[in-house]
Formats: C-alpha cells, sequence, structure tokens
C-alpha cells in the first residue's frame, strides 16, 4: 500500500513542524563560551524559560555564565526582581573559584545595589550566604551553582545537590539585584540576562 509510507511521512512532517512553531530559539538552548545553556528547566515540576544567559568576567578573566530562567520572558528588571513567581540564576563556572571569593563578589553586588539600611536589616540573610558559600567550599571549572528564587526566600544548590534555604523574600530580591540591578555585577550580563 504505497499511500501509507507517504501518509505517515506526511504526518511526521506535520508534527515536525508543530512541535518547532515555537521557532528554533525556544525549542533549543544555547551556546556560550563553550557552556550548553538550556532553552527551559523544569526544577520540582515548575517549567521555566531561559530569559537570558551571559559571561561574567573580571579583569577579562572570564570567570561564568550566567543564565536566568523565568516563568516567562522579560525584559523588564523590576519586575523579575520583584516577581513572586519560581526564578533561577546558575551559575556554571569557567575557572576554579574558592567559596571565599564567591562569596565576597556576591556581598560587593549587595552592597552596591542596596541602600545602607535595607543593608543593615538584611545582615542575618546575608550572614546566612556567606555560611552556605562556606559549605560549597571551592568551585572548579564546570561546577554548576543554582539559586532558586520564589516568594519565600532563595535556595541554594550546588551540582545538583540543595545547600539550603535563605527565608526572606527582601533579601532574595536584593541577591537578584546582583546581576539586575542599578549597579550590576557587569552592566553586559544583566543585558544579557534580560534577554537584550
Amino acid at each position: 500500500m504505497p499511500c501509507i509510507p507517504g501518509g505517515r511521512s506526511a504526518a511526521l512532517s506535520i508534527l515536525l513542524a508543530a512541535s518547532l512553531a515555537g521557532g528554533p530559539a525556544h525549542a533549543a538552548g544555547v551556546e556560550i563560551a563553550g557552556v550548553s545553556v538550556p532553552a527551559a528547566l523544569s526544577p520540582d515540576g515548575r517549567g521555566l524559560v531561559l530569559n537570558g544567559a551571559g559571561v561574567r568576567t573580571k579583569f577579562v578573566v572570564k570567570v561564568y555564565v550566567a543564565a536566568l530562567y523565568a516563568t516567562e520572558k522579560s525584559r523588564d528588571a523590576a519586575a523579575l526582581i520583584d516577581s513572586d513567581q519560581p526564578r533561577r540564576i546558575r551559575l556554571q563556572l569557567l575557572r576554579d573559584v574558592d567559596g571565599k571569593s564567591l562569596d565576597g563578589a556576591l556581598q560587593d553586588g549587595l552592597r552596591d545595589n542596596t541602600p545602607a539600611q535595607e543593608l543593615a536589616a538584611l545582615k542575618a540573610p546575608a550572614e546566612r550566604l556567606s555560611g552556605l558559600m562556606a559549605e560549597i567550599g571551592a568551585v572548579r571549572e564546570g561546577d554548576v551553582v543554582d539559586l532558586d528564587f520564589d516568594a519565600r526566600g532563595v535556595s541554594v544548590a550546588a551540582n545538583g545537590t540543595p545547600r539550603g534555604r535563605i527565608d526572606s523574600p527582601a533579601f532574595a530580591r536584593a541577591l537578584l539585584r546582583v546581576w539586575l540591578g542599578d549597579k550590576p555585577a557587569q552592566a553586559s550580563l544583566k543585558k544579557a540576562l534580560l534577554g537584550n
């Protein structure tokens, strides 16, 4: 029956076209600095899509690839920071970094993007973050650190292993401002995370 193979082929073509209807940018991830960045994640069964990704450099040295995931794409930094919906910042290391240096960079970012009075009120959560970074210790090239943000605060994981939570919505917003605030760690990385 020659019509069956042809029919099957046509059906497969239609299915393939339907699966790619979102466009190739949505169908597959991207590669940045040799790192494969998935187009979507499903932590705890929640679907997150890649908002944007880029490279963090310091003194021309590539430190990590950062990727921002959210429930829906947005170019509005303030909306992403203030959202109650799940978001994730994924850091994939491009070189070895000791935990103290990584924490120091996060703490610097907090100070740069948080008013002094608010920062003082967030002292305990900031110290908790330092403790979690100390527990993680040195991160090696290829290691992944995930920061999961939700309405209650932020969770920290290293290479897929949960390390702890910081239950403070205000601190979660402050931590996201390290990358998305008015004085981000790197302006070009902020633009990349916002999909620009």
